[in-house]
């Protein structure tokens, strides 16, 4: 398992007209980056109140989805397409726990937070009518990773899993948000949850809601 790019913002691009600029557009650097709390040296974030903050410092997608995508649309998927910071190989994202730890290289740990959830931002920069919805039907999402030690991170960097936590709830099934009875197992573990994933898990665990990655607009 490693790292095959780090990726941060080349420079601010128009997004739709109701966002203004977005900083989506990502590419690879040669130079190991300096990580801290809130994100890669050199990133930017221009719709903080949606984006961005500790539990979203970071966004890891994988080669093996990417490719994927690659056959489905007819298209290469370069690193940084998706708005990832991280494309990584050989890590299962889709099935990371929430929770789960992750050592990257020598000196950065970083948890998976959440799963990503689209927005009209990305389907502005795929240029696909639908997009929204069909990468939320598609389930992997890749994930949001908040940074527990701080260092610097390059391509090629190896990634170990540190620690799991006690429940089932990975990332995908936090995007489907569909099966109570491990959103309830990942309450009553006492797992480090983000409050907005822990309400959406209480909705669905009290069968009142099918969840964050379902509440997409067709668009």
């Amino acid at each position: 398992m490693r790292v095959l790019t780090v990726n941060v913002v080349e420079e601010l691009i128009p997004g739709p007209k109701e966002t203004g600029f977005t900083a989506i557009d990502k590419r690879p650097q040669s130079r190991r980056v300096p990580v801290g709390l809130l994100g890669l040296e050199g990133d930017r974030v221009c719709d903080v109140q949606n984006h961005g903050g500790p539990d979203q410092a970071v966004y890891a997608y994988a080669e093996e989805d990417a490719r994927w995508w690659s056959e489905q649309l007819g298209r290469e998927i370069p690193t940084g397409l998706f708005g990832e910071n991280l494309r990584t190989e050989g890590v299962d994202i889709t099935n990371a726990l929430i929770g789960e730890v992750w050592r990257i290289g020598d000196e950065v740990e970083v948890m998976v937070r959440a799963p990503r959830v689209p927005c009209i931002t990305f389907q502005h920069r795929m240029q696909l009518k639908g997009w929204v919805k069909r990468f939320h039907q598609a389930g992997c999402p890749g994930a949001y990773l908040k940074v527990l030690k701080t260092g610097t991170i390059g391509a090629g960097d190896a990634i170990s899993i540190v620690s799991r936590p006690d429940h089932e709830v990975t990332v995908a099934v936090m995007f489907a948000a569909q099966d109570s009875a491990k959103m309830q197992g990942m309450l009553d573990s006492g797992a480090d949850v983000m409050d907005e994933l822990r309400e959406t898990a209480q909705r669905v665990a009290n069968r009142h809601s099918v969840g964050l990655g379902a509440e997409y607009r067709e668009l």
